[in-house]
């Protein structure tokens, strides 16, 4: 459904152009969940901003690389026809709600704007599809919700808001980042639980970015670990618990929290994802590394397949 081959977008600033996504390559099968994890500033959001063509230009742009979309390179595309690309194909559910929705249009306003410019359905019917897309994603008191302003929901409320506007149009793909961030962990499980069960009943493909790895095992199928605008590991999930391949995917694990043990000391890898103005020579990963090697320092990786269903960027697999 979706493949992305060399994508590199970066942002003119004083220091000059900065790749903050550079040469990333993935793909995603039709109903296929892909996990898309590591820190803060790895490059994750840049990379779903991207694919949807919402890149702020300036100072951003799409230097090089392509985006299939069912057959179709969206980077290719004129703003009129990406429009049309996005929500009734690839939606996006975006990092924090409250600033995602607008705040003097109430919430009934906004879910109805989809269906109002994209399906052109009058009033009393855009209504009905709004009331009935409330209620899908579990709203209580749909009624209520659709005369509701942002700032009179909670944070669950205002993500449940979100995913039936990503929903609304039926897409294709959705891509979710970081759709459980800043909520209490029950409310996590529960927008999770609903994530999951949506793109089965509707058969759609879906993109999670997370750096919680913990959701990543229970919701994706496949997992793409960034790290400085770069995949660094591809796996099936179950090998890459059973045998993470990267020094930092092995450190992202070993971060998790264990419960055998509630004494133990938690790990946590040593330095800092470096600023995109100070990528360090050849991997990018190896001041922090703890296998690090002379050429890791000279040379940068490029990717290796220790086998047919794993891929890492790492010199140890050459």
């Amino acid at each position: 459904m979706l493949d992305i081959s060399n994508l590199t977008t970066g942002f003119q600033t004083d220091s000059g152009f900065l790749r903050a996504v550079d040469g990333v390559d993935f793909s995603i099968g039709r109903g296929e969940t892909l996990g898309l994890v590591g820190e803060s500033g790895c490059g994750k959001s840049v990379t779903a901003l991207s694919i949807m063509r919402l890149i702020p230009s300036p100072p951003g742009r799409i230097e090089s690389g392509e985006i299939y979309f069912e057959g179709t390179n969206l980077i290719d595309l004129s703003e009129k026809e990406m429009r049309n690309i996005r929500g009734d194909h690839i939606s996006m559910i975006f990092q924090e709600p409250m600033t995602s929705l607008n705040p003097v249009y109430t919430i009934g306003d906004q879910i109805g704007e989809m269906f109002s410019l994209h399906r052109r359905l009058p009033r009393k019917e855009t209504l009905e599809a709004t009331l009935h897309l409330l209620t899908q994603v579990g709203m209580a008191a749909p009624q209520r919700v659709v005369s509701s302003y942002p700032h009179q929901l909670s944070g669950g409320q205002r993500q449940r808001v979100m995913i039936a506007m990503a929903l609304a149009l039926s897409p294709s793909l959705m891509i979710a980042d970081e759709p459980t961030t800043a909520l209490d962990v029950t409310i996590q499980a529960a927008i999770l639980e609903l994530l999951v069960s949506l793109k089965v009943e509707r058969r759609m493909s879906m993109i999670l970015i997370t750096h919680d790895l913990g959701i990543v095992s229970e919701v994706a199928q496949r997992v793409s670990v960034m790290y400085a605008g770069q995949i660094v590991e591809e796996s099936i999930v179950s090998d890459l618990f059973s045998e993470p391949l990267h020094p930092y995917t092995q450190g992202l694990i070993r971060s998790l929290p264990q419960t055998q043990d509630s004494r133990s000391r938690l790990y946590t890898i040593p330095g800092m994802v470096p600023k995109l103005s100070a990528i360090p020579s050849g991997c990018r990963f190896h001041p922090r590394c703890e296998r690090v090697m002379d050429i890791c320092r000279r040379e940068p990786p490029g990717m290796f397949s220790p086998n047919n269903s794993r891929q890492v960027r790492c010199w140890l697999y050459d």
